[in-house]
């Protein structure tokens, strides 16, 4: 039957409506489009009103620039933009609309009126709808303020198809009001509400500084993602990273708390989504996600948005520049915190989840209770100590135990060791023995609560498992095996990735047949495979023989790592694949070299473990990338015993 026909142009609602199957997928994507045509005029306000999810009534309402009366017709016609004239101007478009087709196509599939005023004259407005198969505009004036306000109803109700994948009411409310999130946080120096059937959801006040931003995310997303996250400010090769990263240990069961913007615009692209992949892969724990919310400032020209219908993709001229430059300035980022920092600890307390109940109440940092516990009058201890802290002298005992551990002339806890402890394995017996040495070699000040270490003085160790330790701001619990696993870990990776790493030729090379695109991507990184200790060479213009890998991998299944190297390598521009396994090996060796449960420490012992904790990287994590400790504060401890109500 089709052959019959005549090739023949389509009417403008018809080819709108085939246009809106792009754009158009259901409220929130409506909402998106409309609001930002707003966010693009310049507005310092923006109302959004929903009814029934969005199906029934869209309304945004700015006060923008507005559109000037002899604009308006075109600005439902498609392919009609005042934000682009020139391919120049495309290649490095900074608004965030600039096709000119989303009011057309929207128009195509509802029944939408747009309102708008360019003068501060209320009586300056004039509105225009689309009526008929052919779409014509018509124009009539109408009292209206300064800037524009759409209005969407009745959404799909001339094409039932489309309608009736539409979900409930509560659904589809979901998704506007996590594209209303997203826009939220693209523009803090915007004020913005959200209603949903005349009943007020959100209201964010403009924010002019960190502090206000602060506040914007926890009303968005909760304090508790504020209480478990870094601030971060970074600057490179002409890029600019900054925002907050989740701690490994606050991370979710599915990717809900993932916001990634470029230039103001959100993204959801492979390359982004790999290097934080990256990032977080040696402290987060299997199967969870990171939470975070990122912006990367960057020049327009090195970036492309038209390259997905609804803009959420984006391509970088340089991918491999800005892949490494995410990747590295997170993963600095993550190994840099230490409990000095006074982050947050990994685990969060009662307080943390009585501020993610109550966001309303939460406030950006931890306000201290007008009350106050008492101080109680603990008899001296021999030696001028009191219980509740350790004198100058049992600091000097303590320290030198933990010297005793780390003398200067030591490579690393896994020293080999000719005896054992009864029970223990050689770095067992290391630790040990070396903490009974415990000469004096530093010289501590006099006993000052200022100068209490992080992590606090150890003062037990609980079934054999756990450490308690008395810090400045209450009680803090380790799992000595988990934290000693993660030190004796980073030891290792310093040591292997140091320097080149030890290969071994193999007997009989692999022969591994790829892709002509494989083999010039092998050739032109020879020289980042040398220096992990791979050797390839080029047998055939689709072939490749491996012919020397590391020792530590001379067990392993050759072929499938080169492989995945490869297509990261085509990708990515770069590959981790060898480093990753390299590090699943000296995870193992570092979880059976630490020290094993019902393993008794003695005082010093526990304290030396605690000083190392607090001058290693990611120490908040083991290598499974699970909490190494948790902190309770003295109002928390107080909270569970009712003092002071």
């Amino acid at each position: 039957m089709n052959s019959t026909r005549r090739i023949q142009i389509l009417d403008p609602r018809l080819a709108n409506q085939i246009a809106a199957g792009e754009v158009v997928e259901r409220p929130s994507s409506v909402l998106k489009e409309l609001v930002e045509n707003a966010i693009d005029a310049g507005s310092r306000r923006i109302e959004i009103d929903l009814e029934s999810g969005g199906t029934r009534l869209i309304k945004v309402r700015d006060d923008g620039s507005g559109i000037d009366e002899a604009d308006l017709p075109l600005a439902l016609s498609r392919h009609a933009t005042s934000k682009i004239v020139s391919l120049e101007e495309l290649e490095g478009v900074t608004s965030l609309g600039f096709r000119g087709e989303a009011l057309a196509s929207i128009s195509s599939v509802s029944r939408l009126e747009l309102a708008s005023n360019t003068a501060d004259d209320p009586a300056g407005g004039w509105r225009v709808v689309a009526e008929g198969r052919q779409m014509e505009p018509r124009v009539s004036p109408i009292p209206h303020p300064r800037g524009t306000s759409v209005t969407v109803r009745d959404l799909f109700f001339n094409t039932p198809a489309r309608r009736k994948f539409l979900r409930t009411e509560k659904t589809e409310f979901g998704h506007a009001e996590e594209a209303f999130r997203r826009l939220a946080l693209s523009r803090y120096d915007i004020g913005w509400v959200l209603r949903h059937n005349q009943k007020t959801v959100h209201q964010l006040r403009p924010a002019d500084d960190n502090a206000a931003s602060e506040r914007r995310i926890a009303a968005l997303l909760g304090a508790k993602f504020l209480d478990n996250a870094l601030h971060i400010d970074l600057e490179a090769t002409g890029m600019r990273l900054w925002g907050w990263v989740g701690l490994p240990t606050h991370s979710r069961a599915q990717a809900d708390q993932q916001y990634f913007f470029v230039n103001g615009r959100v993204v959801r692209d492979r390359l982004v989504a790999h290097a934080i992949r990256q990032a977080y892969r040696d402290v987060l724990f299997h199967g969870r996600h990171p939470v975070f919310v990122l912006y990367l400032d960057v020049d327009p020209m090195v970036v492309d948005v038209n390259v997905h219908p609804t803009k959420h993709e984006v391509r970088f001229r340089d991918g491999r520049l800005v892949h490494d430059f995410l990747f590295s300035s997170l993963h600095r980022a993550l190994g840099e915190v230490r409990p000095q920092d006074g982050s947050a600890a990994p685990a969060a307390g009662p307080a943390a989840q009585a501020r993610d109940a109550h966001p309303a109440e939460a406030s950006d940092t931890a306000v201290e209770p007008r009350w106050q516990q008492q101080p109680m009058a603990l008899h001296s201890a021999p030696g001028g100590e009191r219980e509740g802290r350790p004198g100058a002298s049992r600091v000097r005992e303590f320290m030198a135990g933990y010297q005793a551990l780390h003398p200067e002339h030591e490579a690393s806890l896994l020293t080999p060791q000719s005896e054992t402890a009864p029970g223990g394995t050689a770095a067992e017996t290391a630790f040990v023995e070396r903490s009974r040495l415990a000469p004096e070699r530093v010289t501590l000040p006099d006993d000052d609560p200022t100068q209490a270490p992080p992590l606090g003085y150890a003062v037990a160790q609980l079934h054999g498992v756990y450490i308690l330790a008395q810090t400045a701001r209450g009680l803090v619990m380790v799992d000595m095996h988990a934290a000693h696993e993660r030190i004796v870990y980073e030891r290792m990776k310093t040591q292997v990735h140091a320097g080149a790493l030890d290969a071994q030729p193999l007997l009989v090379p692999v022969s591994l047949a790829v892709s002509v695109n494989a083999v010039e991507t092998a050739e032109a990184c020879r020289e980042a495979f040398t220096r992990l200790g791979v050797e390839l060479d080029v047998a055939g213009p689709e072939t490749l023989l491996v012919r020397q890998v590391p020792t530590l991998l001379a067990q392993a299944d050759v072929e499938p790592l080169i492989r995945d190297m490869l297509g990261d390598l085509e990708r990515y521009g770069r590959s981790d694949r060898l480093e990753a396994h390299i590090n699943e090996l000296l995870a193992t060796m570092s979880c059976h070299g630490s020290v094993r449960a019902n393993r008794r420490l003695t005082v010093p012992e526990m304290n030396a473990l605690l000083r190392d904790m607090e001058r290693t990287e990611r120490s908040g994590q083991c290598n499974h990338g699970r909490p190494t400790w948790t902190e309770m504060s003295l109002a928390e401890l107080d909270k569970l015993f009712l003092r002071g109500q």
